[in-house]
């Protein structure tokens, strides 16, 4: 499914408005952060020495990039630099861009699932960007040729269930809701039920805001998955984790709590735009081993962008 998407997707690209922000401009405090404060680095210096390691260690880690990332990029440069495989500082700009394309991960195996409709349950904290990834993502959806139902099963908050509701007017995709503090398990078993019968490709569910330290949240979630598995032993078939790019590491410890407790299958960074954290997305990939799904560039409806990595580092380091 997501190949499909992906094909789609690079297909509308080349028809888009050439005014339209390019993703290096999207990810410009990200980009200062990381890439020029390399270039910047590198000006002048004449041999890579552990003065100048010392320097790029404190440039990745002030970018987010994690310590765990930015020890194993450090040891690759050392190891490197000792067998002479870098012949002078300026070819370790290249060397840090490719080792950090390296570590993340791309995995669009979803596609060889073939349910229908395919369940994405969708999780995260409040404040993450949840529901609106999940309009954003419906009408991406749509524009590759699926029917989407969305499940407004974030039941502890009447707005979140108004909000899901609004974009469903907006992208014309019905949505199955109940009224606030109604069984969230129930609402998806209704959602799943009538996406069913009218032969919906692809049924996304909304679940409430939590933290992996909310107990009853955490049951709540669980139950989501049993209800779903009586339907379809194989649903949830995406457990996509959305988590808030300019959290920093706190996206990466939200991200490894919920994959403790949860079989989260693909990740989300939202508002990537307005931080100089998107650094972060690498620690994730790299920590979790898991792919990243889609990255939110803007408020706009298409600034949902499928996540292609050597576009995400090239924005970064050109």
């Amino acid at each position: 499914m997501f190949n499909i998407f992906k094909k789609r997707h690079t297909e509308n690209t080349s028809s888009e408005n050439k005014s339209k922000p390019t993703l290096r401009e999207r990810l410009t405090k990200s980009r200062e952060k990381i890439g020029d404060s390399l270039s910047s680095l590198l000006l002048g210096k004449k041999s890579i020495d552990d003065d100048l390691l010392e320097e790029l260690e404190t440039i990745l880690i002030s970018a987010d990039i994690g310590l765990k990332t930015t020890d194993q990029v450090i040891e690759s440069v050392r190891q490197k630099s000792s067998r002479k495989d870098l012949s002078d500082p300026s070819s370790l700009y290249n060397l840090v861009k490719e080792e950090l394309l390296s570590i993340i991960v791309e995995d669009n195996e979803m596609s060889e699932i073939n349910a229908k409709p395919f369940v994405i349950l969708v999780v995260g904290v409040n404040g993450a960007g949840k529901t609106t990834s999940i309009g954003k993502l419906a009408k991406s959806f749509q524009q590759a040729g699926k029917t989407v139902m969305l499940a407004a099963a974030d039941t502890y908050r009447a707005a979140a269930v108004e909000q899901l509701k609004v974009w469903g007017e907006r992208n014309d995709v019905p949505v199955v809701a109940q009224s606030t503090g109604s069984d969230a398990a129930s609402v998806i078993f209704d959602a799943y039920d009538s996406a069913k019968a009218k032969g919906i490709d692809i049924l996304i569910a909304d679940t409430a805001g939590r933290l992996h330290t909310q107990k009853n949240l955490m049951q709540e979630l669980e139950k989501i998955d049993r209800v779903i598995k009586k339907q379809d032993p194989q649903a949830p078939h995406e457990t996509m984790l959305v988590v808030d790019g300019t959290a920093g590491q706190n996206a990466l410890n939200q991200a490894i709590d919920f994959n403790k407790l949860l079989n989260i299958t693909g990740i989300t960074i939202t508002k990537l735009d307005g931080t100089a954290k998107g650094g972060v997305l690498f620690s994730i990939s790299n920590e979790l081993k898991l792919p990243i799904r889609f990255i939110g560039v803007g408020e706009g409806i298409d600034d949902l962008r499928v996540f292609n990595a050597k576009k995400f580092v090239d924005a970064i380091f050109n």
